[in-house]
């Protein structure tokens, strides 16, 4: 199936069967937050295996372009008393495949969930930064307030060089802001993921700015992104603010239709 078919679509079907209709290479971004271990059956068709994850894996690293780079945003639960470390297994087996850890970014929640018993507040998620080969888009945000802006190092700025060899660079001026890290911290929960009160229907949603900066993080106007677990319509309603084109998938009939009347699209919900 051509990808202009299947561009700006919300489709209404599962991943690991929707993907085959992908072309190869066909897509610039994907930004995802999956179903993970136990914690959720989100549309009573039964709790998302790891095999599951294997099948739909492997056609997203098919369908993503050479340089093409995919947000993996997923979390662990806890079972036994341990941790299940399913994040990190995923991101193993994407390794396994042929996609690159290219960084694993920290996403800071402000708003912490219930406390579990003797543990500290789990406050945190992975962002697993995934390219097919060297990312062909990299566009770092620069909106860390430096202390020292405007001042001139004391003294120059050197470079140590393979060889053990110092270049000397001179002084600089220090910009005003700076590169973030790669812990990003945002505001989540009712009211802050989202102004949309009809997202909330939705059980696990993330926050607008997470799916915003990392779609100008990772490609450019006129790319396609993708989100194979489509939810609520976040990662859509982003692209479509950043002049991306895109297209969703989402197994719930139920949450298809409300990513589209979130996004204006009340009519492009179908199932392939």
């Amino acid at each position: 199936m051509r990808i202009e078919r299947l561009e700006n679509r919300i489709i209404n079907g599962d991943s690991s069967e929707v993907l085959r209709k992908f072309p190869s290479n066909s897509i610039d971004l994907v930004v995802t937050s999956p179903p993970y271990d136990s914690l959720r059956d989100y549309t009573g068709e039964g709790i998302w295996n790891f095999g599951c994850f294997k099948k739909i894996a492997r056609q997203l690293y098919r369908v993503l372009a050479p340089g093409g780079v995919m947000v993996w945003v997923v979390g662990d639960q806890i079972v036994g008393g341990g941790k299940t470390l399913t994040s990190f297994k995923q991101a193993v087996f994407f390794q396994s495949i042929g996609f690159t850890v290219f960084d694993v970014i920290i996403y800071e929640k402000t708003g912490s969930g219930p406390p579990h018993p003797n543990r500290y507040f789990n406050s945190f998620e992975y962002m697993f930064i995934l390219s097919k080969g060297t990312p062909k888009t990299v566009n770092l945000l620069k909106d860390k307030p430096n202390k020292w802006a405007n001042h001139t190092t004391y003294g120059n700025v050197t470079r140590r060089e393979k060889d053990g060899s110092l270049t000397d660079k001179g002084q600089k001026t220090v910009n005003e802001f700076g590169v973030r890290t790669n812990i990003w911290r945002y505001a989540n929960g009712k009211g802050f993921s989202t102004k949309d009160e009809i997202a909330y229907q939705h059980p696990a949603i993330f926050p607008e700015k997470l799916a915003e900066d990392n779609i100008r993080s990772w490609s450019n106007e006129g790319d396609i992104v993708l989100d194979p677990f489509g939810g609520s319509g976040t990662v859509v309603k982003a692209a479509m603010a950043l002049n991306r084109r895109w297209s969703m998938i989402e197994i719930s009939e139920e949450y298809c239709r409300i990513a589209a009347q979130r996004t204006g699209l009340e009519c492009n919900t179908e199932r392939l």
